[in-house]
């Protein structure tokens, strides 16, 4: 994938978000959409060798739309500034039409890498059934927080909205209970592609990708109750 082209075509987005602008570089968003979609397809073989159940995810469907969706918000943009993709063993993208963890990168306007893995703001069924569950595997849930894999290429997971106080239902004193406070089950990494662009873009990510294999299989476990 020709990463500076792709940087630049966002940056310039950003700087023009309307449609008249996009419609007369729609030749260039066809070829780099092209490019992305390419880099899917061998991030879903590389990832279906140590999780095999990735191997069906459809990479046509695993991309996300670039139109952005206006109707709530106030930022009336048409356009993301990002090229992402979000793999998972069902095809599903989003947690709330049951998409489960997922593997997910994205390439922005500003030249940064972000690679993650696991559960970001899941539906409140599926959250709370994740917290439940780390109170029933609380010896497993603590082993997948000593993960060396895991901490050394993601520092952990992220608690980026995190409550101050346990959720309803949950005791102060259950095991864990500063990890139950999360919104989202995920670790990510952001890396700068402006100085230094990587060898083989499909080898890096696929390689965090497979440090964020033992959240993604932990979450697995869980079950939501319309499971």
């Amino acid at each position: 994938m020709h990463l500076r082209d792709l940087t630049q075509f966002l940056a310039e987005l950003s700087e023009n978000n309307n449609r008249a602008w996009f419609v007369m570089n729609k030749p260039r968003y066809d070829i780099l959409r092209a490019e992305f979609l390419e880099v899917v397809i061998e991030l879903i073989a590389a990832i279906s060798k140590f999780d095999p159940s990735i191997a069906d995810c459809n990479p046509k469907k695993a991309l996300f739309r670039i139109n952005r969706d206006m109707r709530f918000s106030h930022d009336k943009s048409p356009y993301k500034t990002n090229f992402s993709a979000g793999i998972t063993a069902t095809g599903m993208k989003k947690p709330s039409q049951g998409g489960g963890p997922a593997y997910y990168f994205h390439i922005d306007a500003d030249g940064l890498l972000l690679v993650a893995g696991g559960e970001y703001m899941p539906p409140p069924d599926r959250l709370r059934a994740i917290r439940q569950h780390v109170i029933a595997d609380a010896a497993g849930f603590g082993k997948l927080l000593k993960n060396k894999k895991l901490n050394e290429t993601f520092g952990g997971l992220q608690d980026e909205g995190k409550l101050t106080r346990p959720p309803k239902g949950f005791d102060a004193d259950a095991p864990h209970i500063e990890y139950i406070k999360l919104k989202s089950f995920i670790v990510w990494k952001e890396t700068g592609l402006k100085k230094k662009l990587p060898a083989d873009l499909t080898k890096t990510v696929a390689a965090e990708f497979k440090d964020a294999y033992p959240l993604v299989t932990w979450l697995r476990q869980v079950k939501t109750p319309f499971e």
